[in-house]
Parts: structure tokens; C-alpha cells; sequence
């Protein structure tokens, strides 16, 4: 039986919240928080919501960049976190990831039963559900591509004409035009996803090396950090093709001067699993030395379960004076959490965007300013711009037929993004990353017609639907940002529009962002 929160619950004002405290604003919140263990709870609560005239939303790890689950006054938010677990289930010879599983323990209960892995993200705390339904993607992701590639099977509860509620299992063979579309269009659009299924997996492999660069602002000149980032660039575009390199991949996240530095840190595997030749590596690493890169010991780690460094919290606890000491009063679930190594939350903006080429020395330059930029006094140290490699067997041309993935060219994923503290702070904050963005993509390279934003043409490939970002509200073409714009195979966005008039006719699950019908 699922338990219900209601705003009266002590528990209430804890679980109102994902990871970004910028949400819910107040009288923004869900009116109870329905916690579910298992799918039978989950279609029972999702029944009772319905049936009452409540609209649902979804929550698996809260991770959700804008306010698409956590904001639902006189609504129900549908809590998922406790129906976790991967494994094959009895009588299955497929892999089962339930929707609300974090994936560090996606990873480490799929190494420990099986020896497999999936090509999924970075940050272990975020949730299965919406990671892998908006085209997740990792470590191992130029190895092995996109988690949502290794799909065969998905369960999904929508609701029909009636608002009743429907149990399905979707497939290749069985509402195959529902199952592409939950493989990459993102997740609240269509149904609540209970489970993903796959015939087969990767395996993990055994070891990884593991190298890292680290530069400080002091010592970087504007000329040195054009060459960083173009050498960079040039190498996903040319070298990084070849199947060879597919088993690295490489972050760089470049923080605001004002934190004193920034670096890169980099993942390496032959593609038959093994660390046995390292040329690669360490000629990748080579092309560095003119850029006043400081590199630190290679090391060798286990590779399941390893994480890239995710963004410093910028949420801290409210600090007093009591006595002659001062002392701090936090959230008790924040805090415990922050304690074990989970997350602490902070407020914070992000966006994104998809590269088919390197940077241009115009792009750099840009980059370069805004990250020595100054707005008054505000403290900028949030501020971050992380740039993922990516490509190689995500870019199989042949998925774009089966998948709701549309970009399927790009060699560099970008997030700029900015994390703070108080909410005085949200406005400049705001300021920077909107302008940084605006300017990044107003440049030469940009499409003439849609200035301000990274509109697939020969240079980007638009924006990742799992990094959603409102702002992108404000131009009519925004689902071509996410979806890809009209051309010889077509916008995926009408394909996604028939298929939510198909399976939720009455529009029961939507948000901002959400596929419209």
C-alpha cells in the first residue's frame, strides 16, 4: 500500500523538493506526496489521483532541472524512489531496472548479479525513470551508446479516454510507436514508467585508467585557453571518429575565474575492455602539453560504479549565533545525506547544447570573457560551463528510426549551467548564464534565423531534452531544439505529438516542457 504525505506530515517539507531548491515555489507544492513500493501501488495511486481530478507528476530521483515534478499545487506528486532494484526477475531472462533506482545502485547491483553494466550517467543519484527516458548518457557511452539503445521492453501505466488507468508492456512487436517514443523524448509526456527491460547488457569492465589536467586561471593567458579548447574540440572532431578511441571519454569543467581554476578529467578502456594499450591515452594527453596543463598520476580504479566529479553543492545551511557560537540549521534529511556522500542540493540554472564540430576561435574567445566576466558584485563562483565528450557508437544512424534521439552527429555535449545559495542571488545568476548562452550562440557559426540558441545546422545539434531549460520557452521552435527541425527524415516532434493523442488523450501528464498533444 503507498504512503501518502500530506502537508500536515513533518515529512511533508523535506520531500516537497528535488535537488534544485529553486523548486517548488511557495504554494507551488504538490497537495500530498504518494510514495509507492512496487507497481501495483503505484497503477492503485495513479488510479485514485485520476479519479479525484488531480493531475500527477513524477518523481524518481529529483533530479529534474526545472520544476516539472515538484511544482503541482492541489495535485499529486507520485514519489517512485522506493521501487528500486535491479536484477532478473523470476522467470525472465531479461535485465529489469525499476524506475526509481539511482543509478550508482543500478550499477553496483547489476556488477555485483551479473557482471553487466549500463552506459548511463555520471551522478549516481539521479533516477533511473527519467535518465533513461530522455536519452541518458555516460562513461561508457561512446563505447556502447545510449542506455535507451539497449532497450527491448518498457512498463508504462497510461491512462485512457475513460481515465482509467492501463497497464502495458511495450515493445519492438507491442505499442512499438509508445516504446520509441519513451526511448529518448524525455519522461512526464506520456505515462509513469515502472520498469525498463533488457535482453542484453554490456559487461563492466574490469579496470579503467583514469587521468586528470588541472589548470588554474592565474597562469592561463586568453590565447592558451583558445588552444585548450580547440584542441580539444579538433580532437572529438578528427581522431576521436575512430573506433579505437571509443573507449575513452573525457569532461572538462571550466569554472568561473573567480573559483581559481578549472581542469579535465578523463576515462580510459581499450574497446575490448582491457587497459592494455595506452597510446591512446597518452597520446590524447600529449596534445595538451602547450596549454599549461598540470597532469597528475594516472591511476587505475575499478570501473563499475565509478562517477565523474559532479558540481560542488552551493547549498549550505543557515548558519546563527547561539551564545558565543555559531552554529547551523539544516534539514535533517539534507544533512544526513551530505554526511553518507549523497547529495546536498543547491539552487541552480542549466542549459545545453549539442556540437557537431570543435570549438571556433569566436566560441572560445566568448567563453573566455564570460568566465572573467563581472556583474557588480555578485559572486559568480557557481559558475560552470561542463563539456562532455560524445559521439562515437552513439552516433549509429541507424537508431534514429527507432528511437526518440535525434541527435546522432554531435561530438561535444555542453552544459553550462550555475549553482548559488540564496534566493537574492536567482536574478544575477540568471543574467550570467543567459548572456554567456546568447552570446555563445549569436556568433558566426550560428543559423541567422534562430540567434540565441543552438538550432541544428553544419555546427550544433540543438539542446538534450534531459537538461531541460524554460528559457527555450520563449521561441516558437523550441521542440526543434529538443526533437530536431523539419528536413529530408522529418522532425520527430509530430511523430511524438500523434503518440501522445494515441496513449494519453486526455493530456493527464504534462508539464512546461512536456510533448504537447
Amino acid at each position: 500500500m503507498a504512503t501518502v504525505i500530506s502537508r500536515k506530515d513533518p515529512r511533508f517539507d523535506s520531500l516537497k523538493s528535488g535537488h534544485n531548491l529553486r523548486w517548488p515555489a511557495e504554494g507551488d507544492e504538490a497537495s500530498r506526496i504518494v510514495i509507492c513500493e512496487n507497481q501495483a501501488d503505484i497503477a492503485e495511486a495513479l488510479q485514485q489521483i485520476v479519479s479525484a481530478g488531480m493531475r500527477p507528476t513524477i518523481r524518481c530521483g529529483g533530479h529534474c532541472y526545472e520544476d516539472f515534478a515538484v511544482s503541482n499545487p492541489g495535485g499529486a506528486m507520485l514519489d517512485l524512489s522506493l521501487h528500486s532494484g535491479a536484477h532478473i526477475p523470476d522467470g525472465s531472462n531479461a535485465y529489469c531496472v525499476e524506475s526509481g533506482t539511482l543509478l550508482w545502485n543500478v550499477y553496483n547491483q547489476l556488477y555485483r548479479r551479473y557482471g553487466v553494466t549500463i552506459p548511463g550517467g555520471t551522478c549516481g543519484t539521479v533516477g533511473a525513470g527519467g535518465h533513461i527516458s530522455g536519452g541518458g548518457y555516460g562513461l561508457l557511452s561512446r563505447l556502447h551508446g545510449l542506455t535507451c539503445d539497449w532497450l527491448t521492453a518498457i512498463d508504462i501505466l497510461t491512462v485512457d479516454h475513460a481515465g482509467k488507468v492501463v497497464a502495458r508492456t511495450v515493445d519492438a512487436n507491442h505499442d512499438p510507436d509508445l516504446f520509441r517514443a519513451l526511448r529518448g523524448a524525455g519522461g512526464g509526456s506520456y505515462g509513469v514508467i515502472t520498469a525498463y527491460h533488457f535482453d542484453k547488457l554490456p559487461p563492466a569492465p574490469t579496470q579503467v585508467i583514469e587521468a586528470y589536467l588541472r589548470f588554474t586561471w592565474a597562469e592561463m593567458t586568453e590565447e592558451n585557453f583558445v588552444r585548450y579548447l580547440r584542441t580539444f574540440g579538433e580532437y572529438w572532431e578528427t581522431r576521436g571518429q575512430d573506433p579505437d578511441t571509443w573507449g575513452m571519454f573525457a569532461v572538462t569543467s571550466i569554472g568561473h575565474a573567480t573559483s581559481g581554476g578549472f581542469g579535465m578529467s578523463v576515462q580510459f578502456m581499450n574497446p575490448d575492455g582491457s587497459i592494455a594499450d595506452l597510446s591512446v591515452l597518452n597520446d590524447y594527453l600529449d596534445r595538451f602539453k602547450t596549454c599549461g596543463g598540470v597532469p597528475t598520476t594516472q591511476r587505475t580504479t575499478p570501473a563499475h560504479g565509478t562517477n565523474a566529479p559532479v558540481p560542488p553543492s552551493a547549498h549550505q545551511p543557515e548558519t546563527f549565533c547561539l551564545g558565543s557560537h555559531t552554529v547551523s540549521k539544516e534539514d535533517w534529511l539534507l544533512a544526513t545525506a551530505r554526511e553518507a556522500g549523497g547529495p546536498g542540493g543547491a539552487r541552480g540554472k542549466y542549459k545545453s547544447a549539442y556540437l557537431k564540430q570543435g570549438f571556433s576561435e569566436a566560441e572560445a574567445r566568448c567563453i573566455y570573457k564570460h568566465m572573467h566576466r563581472k556583474i557588480g558584485s555578485a559572486d559568480l563562483r557557481g559558475g560552470v560551463i561542463e563539456i562532455d565528450s560524445y559521439g562515437g557508437a552513439i552516433n549509429r544512424k541507424s537508431l534514429l528510426a527507432t528511437t526518440a534521439v535525434s541527435q546522432r552527429s554531435s561530438i561535444i555535449k555542453m552544459q553550462p549551467m550555475c549553482f548559488w545559495r540564496e534566493a537574492a542571488d536567482d536574478a544575477v545568476r540568471g543574467q550570467w548564464l543567459r548572456e554567456l548562452y546568447t552570446e555563445l550562440f549569436s556568433g558566426p557559426d550560428a543559423d541567422p534565423q534562430h540567434l540565441g540558441t543552438p538550432y541544428p545546422n553544419d555546427h550544433y545539434e540543438g539542446c538534450y531534452i534531459n537538461y531541460p531549460d524554460k528559457d527555450m520557452l520563449a521561441y516558437s521552435y523550441w521542440p526543434e531544439l529538443y526533437f530536431g527541425p523539419a528536413g529530408k527524415s522529418g522532425s520527430l516532434y509530430p511523430f511524438l505529438q500523434q503518440v501522445k493523442r494515441k496513449y494519453d488523450p486526455n493530456n493527464i501528464f504534462h508539464h512546461a516542457m512536456s510533448i504537447r498533444p
